[in-house]
């Protein structure tokens, strides 16, 4: 089955700065598809802030697969109902990779819980990512390392909670590092976070990056489907219980009731 992706792009650096638009003409979010296009087995179309809906309705949210994500200058445009929406998918099974400044997006800061916070400098510094983990799907093809001439630094600490697994960690000119290839689990989706991709450099036009995408996309896809159950909370009855029991003493909820959230 071909994995169907959706790029998600704020698109507004590329439409207002002219180094940006010099580089991605036609958006980041397009450079990224087309590069996961490359792999028969990736589906990939795209969405942008500025479609109704954000280009995420519920409709198309139930047929992707795997969600790419990135955001940068207008994190608060991204309507709630929106993302509740994307955290609702996670939750029953759909992939969520998020690039770059998408760790101050809504959706991560939903899914992880904490404030997602680093320290930055945007210098164009040579950008260093070892791989920490050689086995895992993601990084397979990549070797011990690759680097970036120019990148913006991320620094450490950042504020996230542990990772199932640390893929990459960067190493930038300045001295500083940075976990840059984040591994979660929030309900039955799969979560990825890959640091690199500042707008005004010619990131996603690199061929490990978009090796990593690929790769990253395609262990991001839940085997199994979606799990629709995972949020309901379904009162069970005495008599339903897997062992023989009778009911001692009062109870808040009527028979059948659905309990409070």
């Amino acid at each position: 089955m071909t994995i169907r992706a959706v790029v998600w792009g704020e698109n507004i650096h590329e439409r207002t700065n002219e180094v940006v638009a010099g580089i991605y003409p036609e958006g980041m979010h397009t450079t990224i598809a087309n590069a996961l296009n490359a792999d028969k087995a990736i589906s990939a179309s795209t969405a942008t802030l500025e479609q109704p809906e954000h280009g995420l309705p519920v409709a198309r949210l139930a047929e992707t697969d795997v969600l790419v994500w990135w955001g940068h200058k207008d994190h608060g445009a991204v309507a709630d109902e929106v993302v509740e929406r994307v955290a609702k998918r996670v939750w029953e099974g759909m992939g969520l990779i998020v690039l770059h400044s998408g760790h101050f997006s809504k959706i991560f800061k939903r899914l992880m819980g904490t404030p997602c916070t680093l320290k930055w400098r945007e210098a164009g510094e040579r950008e260093r990512l070892w791989v920490t983990s050689p086995s895992h799907p993601i990084a397979e093809g990549v070797g011990d390392y690759f680097e970036l001439e120019n990148e913006e630094m991320y620094g450490e600490q950042f504020a996230v909670p542990e990772p199932l697994e640390t893929v990459f960690i960067s190493w930038f000119q300045g001295g500083e590092v940075f976990r840059s290839g984040l591994t979660y689990r929030r309900g039955a989706g799969n979560v990825f976070y890959f640091r690199p991709g500042h707008e005004t450099y010619p990131t996603y036009h690199d061929a490990t990056v978009q090796k990593v995408l690929r790769n990253a996309v395609k262990w991001a896809v839940n085997p199994q489907g979606s799990n629709h159950a995972i949020l309901n909370a379904p009162n069970v009855p005495v008599e339903k219980a897997l062992e023989p029991i009778e009911e001692r003493g009062p109870k808040l909820h009527a028979h059948g009731e659905a309990g409070f959230r």
